[in-house]
């Protein structure tokens, strides 16, 4: 990841996040939950190589050839572009949706 500006701030409002769970259940196993719970959820959007997963997502389970990635994506550090997919924001949506869903019921019981 050429710029972890992002990933410290995430890592930062998680770190609120977990406080205000804390401090409000009193209970240490629902903060290690909401630590993991937050993990999963920042390395999911972070980390993967959104330029293999800037496609279709009909191409996913093909390799990217060397004539996909050009002379260009070597030499850029990073990507600010984000091509819409109505089915890659579905899946997003609907994972992270229950994900945020379970952990909501878990830490209000």
């Amino acid at each position: 990841m050429a710029n972890d500006g992002p990933l410290r701030t995430s890592l930062v409002w998680l770190a609120v996040i977990i406080l205000i769970v804390g401090i409000s259940t009193y209970s240490f196993k629902k903060m290690m939950v909401t630590y993991l719970i937050g993990m999963l959820g920042i390395a999911g959007v972070l980390l993967p190589d959104w330029d293999y997963f800037d496609r279709d997502v009909s191409e996913w389970c093909q390799p990217i050839t060397v004539a996909e990635i050009g002379p260009n994506a070597v030499q850029r550090p990073e990507s600010h572009r984000f091509r819409f997919y109505p089915v890659r924001t579905v899946i997003y949506a609907t994972v992270y949706g229950f994900g945020l869903y379970k952990w909501w019921t878990y830490i209000t019981h």
